[in-house]
């Protein structure tokens, strides 16, 4: 099965920046484990024994993973894990450097695992998107009472990153109440990314 291998990406400059960067997005290795480590560390506040071994888990032949070089450093990093057979994916690490934010790296990081993935049969891609620190209206609200009427109102209102995955294509698609704690929710988005005809019923 031919995937991608490498992808280059010159220049990269999102509209609320000036200044454009490099970026090469090239596939996650042992070469460079350490590096990603370092940003699940910078970007994610993991340990440095919780970091190392996602990336080892990363680093599995049934994962897919990718990380995006640029000024000769590694500065973001993402995955998925078939869930579904081959056709359901979850999107889980995205990582990107703080200094790094903001550049399109996560848009560029984001689009080669969209890619690689639907080459090897996926459909979709979900993720969840924890908040734990009141980031959304959804935080501390009781979503067990309307809680669709309550997805189709929220609020960003501390920087949570389900914006960001919208602007990439992604819809929220449900939410699991408390799943980090009382009033702490995980928001779930999801995005087809291959073109399927929706079976006749």
């Amino acid at each position: 099965m031919d995937t991608l291998e490498s992808q280059k990406l010159k220049p990269v400059n999102p509209p609320d920046m000036t200044e454009s960067i490099d970026i090469a997005i090239i596939p996650l290795s042992s070469k460079i484990a350490d590096d990603a480590a370092e940003v699940m560390r910078d970007a994610l506040g993991y340990s440095k024994k919780d970091a190392e071994a996602e990336v080892r888990r990363m680093l599995s032949k049934k994962r897919v993973a990718f990380a995006a070089i640029t000024e000769n450093l590694v500065a973001g990093i993402i995955g998925a894990i078939p869930q579904y057979g081959m056709t359901g994916w979850e999107l889980h690490p995205l990582a990107v450097l703080k200094a790094y934010q903001r550049r399109g790296i996560g848009t560029a990081l984001i689009e080669a695992l969209e890619n690689d993935v639907a080459a090897r049969g996926g459909i979709m891609l979900y993720l969840g998107s924890d908040d734990e620190s009141g980031t959304t209206s959804l935080y501390g609200a009781d979503l067990y009472d309307d809680t669709f009427g309550k997805l189709a109102n929220i609020k960003n209102i501390g920087g949570h990153p389900f914006p960001f995955y919208e602007k990439c294509g992604y819809k929220i698609v449900g939410v699991f109440p408390d799943a980090n704690g009382i009033g702490k929710p995980d928001i779930w988005m999801a995005k087809r990314i291959a073109k399927a005809a929706i079976p006749e019923t």
